[in-house]
Formats: structure tokens, sequence, C-alpha cells
């Protein structure tokens, strides 16, 4: 007997473990028709803030492009006759008009190409997505759509009805879909304001952090999960 309570209690935590959370999942007409289950291995880990500073200082460090540039005096067109006499004439000695000081002259110490960039390993990356889809599961800022919405008409007026119906309207919302390709959906969202279209494997923290709401597709979830917990598989 005390064996038998023993497996018992191992099938629980078994189960416990791989059980998953539950999201609502609404049609395109915005009535809950069902669930789906996240994997806690990625929506419900403990939150690292400084992790994930450093992935936003990263990533919109990342965004310059650091081709602002300015000319000195040796690279701007023009001549390099001196342009009044060295004496006599009262004023400021001068050498050619390419001088900074005057306009249209050369730039002293402006700025140049540069390369901005900062690194950050795919360990980390991977722990600050997780950190911030825990942290928007935890506000319940997250929920799915059935797969029946991809192939509704191209029609801007079906997500705004369904972004109304279900409270998002006016909101920042992210539509993960299973990958990016001119669909009908797509059509029907891209002249909605504040909505942004991606992939599960394009998903990155901070769009996570930035926006109110996830929307994510069932498969969607299936091939996010697949990807970043392939090691487990």
């Amino acid at each position: 007997m005390p064996r038998v309570k023993k497996e018992t209690l191992l099938e629980k935590k078994t189960v416990k473990k791989t059980s998953g959370l539950i999201i609502p999942v609404y049609d395109i007409d915005g009535q809950e028709k069902e669930s789906l289950s996240l994997p806690k291995e990625i929506f419900q880990v403990k939150a690292n803030s400084k992790l994930l500073a450093q992935y936003i200082r990263v990533y919109l460090t990342n965004q310059r492009q650091g081709t602002a540039s300015t000319k000195t005096r040796t690279e701007v067109s023009g001549s390099t006759r001196k342009i009044y006499r060295q004496k006599g004439t009262g004023r400021a000695r001068h050498g050619d008009i390419k001088a900074p000081i005057f306009v249209g002259g050369g730039i002293v110490h402006g700025p140049k190409p540069r390369d901005y960039s900062l690194k950050m390993n795919k360990k980390q990356k991977k722990q600050a997505l997780f950190s911030a889809l825990s942290l928007k599961l935890a506000e319940k800022s997250i929920i799915g759509l059935e797969e029946s919405a991809l192939k509704i008409e191209p029609k801007t007026k079906k997500i705004a009805s369904l972004l109304n119906k279900i409270g998002l309207k006016a909101k920042k919302v992210v539509f993960i879909l299973p990958k990016i390709e001119r669909n009908n959906f797509v059509l029907a969202v891209r002249n909605i304001p504040k909505t942004i279209i991606t992939d599960p494997i394009s998903l990155n923290a901070y769009q996570v952090l930035k926006n109110d709401f996830l929307v994510f597709f069932d498969k969607a979830v299936k091939i996010f999960s697949q990807h970043f917990l392939k090691h487990e598989d």
C-alpha cells in the first residue's frame, strides 16, 4: 500500500508540471468558445526585472543606425584660396572659406558613422522573453483567437468589431499568427492603429512589454513552445 501511494504522488506531480495555464479563446464574433493551455515553463517563470531592463536597453540601442555624418574642413568642397589679404584690412586674419567659423564650412568634432550595437546572448534573450510573457499573463493580458479567424473577409470593420466586443478598443494589441503571410486576416488588421502582427519566432520581450495585450492563435502557441522548449523534447 505505501508503494501505491508513493506512485500516485509521483503521477500527481507529473500531471501538475505539464498541465499548463489556461487562457480564454474567442471567435471572430467576440464570443468565448474554448480555452487554450499554455506551458508553465514559458508563461509562469519568475520575472527578472534587471534582465528585462538590460534587454530593453540593448534592444533600443540596437535600433540606432549610426549613420549620422558631417564633413570636416578637409572634406568640404570649395576653394582653398585665402579669402582676403592678411594685413591692412582691419579685419581678423582668415584662410580659406572652408574654415569652421564660416557658414557652409567644415564641422568641428561632428558625428561620424559608428556602430552602436550591443550584444546579448541567446539564453538571456529567451529568459527575458519568458519573464515578459509571465508578467503579461499575470496581468491577464493574454488571450487566444480561433484559427477560423484567418479566413475571414478582408474587412477592417470585422477586426474593429472584435476588438470592441472583447474590450480591446484603442488598446495596443499584438496578434501572434502561426506564420506571416498575405491572408485575409492580415489585410483586415493592417489599417487598425495600435496593432502589430508578428509570428511566434519573431516575438520579442520589448514588443510584449510595450503593448497592452497579446492575442495568440492556437497553432502559434504550439510553434512557440516547440521552438523554445525543443531541448526538453
